[in-house]
């Protein structure tokens, strides 16, 4: 099943007159389940292209199918239901809201979809990415890689379809960054989501089945490959 399509998308921007196109007619499809990053230098376009296919903004040209939902022509409050309804998302700057703790940042996309009994799931979210112990502690209380780690407690919480992750390693040091990939990665295995990621790490993208790379906004090579996870070397 195809859970994200993609076709003749286009990106452009009016600037002092001029037009400027960050992205130039974009197509892909990815299958559910699967892992896919995208790659590519600043300025290539990749992070607008991450927040496209996630709704969280509008293309200029071109069609956006998520999870057989064509998001092109919803308002922004569809959009957002949609997000709510498939969809994790994982910062490079955390976005996480500085008055509520840990564990009331967890608990926000289930109570926006109208859940019960959910202290106890953000709970064991937070279990899972080893945060227990920090539930009640507020953002500034924490360092970077545990912030990190409730915003992909905080993903995982509405069970989505589909993760996006935009340069999710982008903030942390080397050691702190080992161990949020391993998260996600192993939350996503877990749950059978799928991942696409955004990253400039060529060891992170090594990690995926699948890496397209683009360059000045446009689609320079799509490559399938045997991932590199941990443990599974020798499988390949």
């Amino acid at each position: 099943m195809i859970i994200l399509d993609i076709q003749n998308v286009s990106k452009t921007y009016q600037s002092t007159g001029r037009t400027l196109t960050v992205l130039d007619n974009i197509n892909f499809s990815v299958e559910s389940g699967t892992t896919m990053s995208i790659v590519g230098p600043s300025g290539s376009g990749k992070t607008t292209l991450l927040g496209l296919c996630a709704g969280l903004d509008r293309s200029s040209t071109g069609s956006i199918q998520l999870h057989n939902v064509k998001l092109d022509d919803l308002s922004e409050d569809q959009r957002a239901q949609v997000r709510n309804q498939y969809v994790g998302f994982i910062f490079q700057n955390f976005q996480l809201m500085p008055t509520l703790t840990a564990l009331e940042n967890v608990m926000v996309p289930m109570e926006l979809r109208g859940e019960r009994k959910i202290k106890p799931i953000a709970m064991d979210l937070l279990e899972k990415v080893g945060l227990a112990d920090r539930a009640h502690h507020y953002p500034a209380q924490l360092s970077g890689g545990e912030q990190q780690r409730v915003s992909l407690a905080r993903a995982f919480s509405n069970k989505p379809r589909i993760l996006f992750a935009d340069e999710p390693t982008g903030s942390l040091d080397a050691e702190t960054s080992e161990k949020v990939i391993d998260l996600i990665f192993g939350l996503n295995k877990e749950a059978g989501t799928t991942l696409v990621l955004v990253t400039h790490d060529n060891d992170l993208a090594s990690k995926t089945k699948r890496i397209i790379r683009i360059k000045g906004g446009k689609i320079v090579a799509d490559e399938p490959q045997a991932p590199t996870l941990k443990g599974e070397e020798s499988q390949h």
